[in-house]
């Protein structure tokens, strides 16, 4: 497929590349972290795992996504459409870190140029010893743009609520997995 950012914008928009897989999260950032209980037993964990790396969780979050390849993998792009027609917002990012492992998958994006904001998010579906599916969002970021930087502690707050609409519609997509 056809790479969706050009040469010229190849480089994350950002110094702390990788930072959402270790710890602590950098300074200087708005720091985020949700975690939400999305279902049991290892059936939810895997649908939720590949609604995760596919994008199917964002799209069904009312996201348009445009992407260079069907499942995440480090360096692959995607364009992530926030807004609603003319007022849509294009967010560029690349696939920092994958994990794809028996009780943890998922992913973490960068921003890249172009983007109104300036970090990483990754999204994780784990599974517990006891069988428990949990869903965490974990993300830094700052303004990068004039409307972001205007916008203030209004953008924390859709990111959040965002977090827990995404926690939301992946647990009805679990679910949806269960075995009759």
């Amino acid at each position: 497929m056809t790479r969706l950012i050009s040469a010229g914008r190849d480089t994350v928009s950002y110094p702390d590349r990788g930072a959402t897989r270790r710890r602590p999260l950098p300074a200087g950032y708005h720091h985020l972290h949700h975690r939400t209980r999305i279902g049991q037993g290892r059936a939810a964990f895997e649908a939720a795992g590949v609604a995760v790396t596919t994008f199917h969780a964002h799209r069904a979050s009312g996201m348009r996504v445009r992407a260079d390849a069907g499942a995440v993998r480090p360096g692959s792009r995607v364009v992530v459409g926030i807004g609603i027609g003319p007022l849509r917002i294009e967010a560029p990012c690349e696939v920092i870190w994958t994990a794809y492992e028996p009780r943890r998958i998922g992913f973490a994006y960068g921003t890249l140029a172009g983007h109104p904001e300036c970090g990483e998010e990754s999204f994780l579906v784990d599974i517990d010893a006891d069988g428990a599916v949990w869903f965490e969002v974990t993300a830094f970021s700052r303004p990068a743009t004039w409307y972001t930087r205007l916008a203030g502690p209004v953008v924390p707050f859709l990111q959040l609520r965002y977090a827990r609409w995404l926690g939301h519609r992946l647990r009805r997509l679990a679910t949806a997995a269960r075995p009759a």
